[in-house]
């Protein structure tokens, strides 16, 4: 029994530095065009939404350990095809001012599991107040 579990232990050893060698898109392409915000609402998005929804993302150490890593680089990637305040246009001026405010009231933005992560990401009611007049005035 006890080779056993020392063969699986080994086996997921081996498989978590295997796991290493998968490539993950780490890059951040150059900001385009950036949202029209006055600083307060900068100074909001930057600290809870930039590092999913721009080109500027602060990519943590989880990502640059498998099998983070790739959950990391995923939520990027969509973040980034769903809203991106780096490549501003007027597509995405639309989008924000139907869904931002609504996804924020609701809790939904940003996700529960970003916040654990990043406690300083959690909004105020007051900076969700903020954001919901910011993005209805797009």
């Amino acid at each position: 029994m006890k080779r056993i579990v020392i063969r699986i232990a080994l086996v997921l050893v081996a498989l978590l530095v295997v796991a290493q060698l998968v490539p993950v898109d780490r890059r951040n392409p150059p900001v385009t065009a950036r949202a029209p915000a006055p600083p307060d609402v900068e100074a909001v998005l930057r600290r809870a939404c930039f590092d999913c929804h721009s080109n500027e993302t602060v990519w943590p150490p989880q990502a640059y350990v498998a099998p983070f890593s790739w959950l990391v680089a995923h939520d990027v990637k969509e973040g980034r095809e769903e809203l991106n305040f780096s490549e501003w246009t007027p597509k995405g001026a639309q989008k924000a001012s139907k869904k931002l405010a609504k996804e924020v009231a609701k809790g939904d933005m940003p996700p529960f599991v970003y916040v654990i992560a990043h406690p300083g990401a959690k909004l105020s009611a007051a900076e969700k107040e903020l954001l919901a007049n910011w993005a209805k005035g797009l």
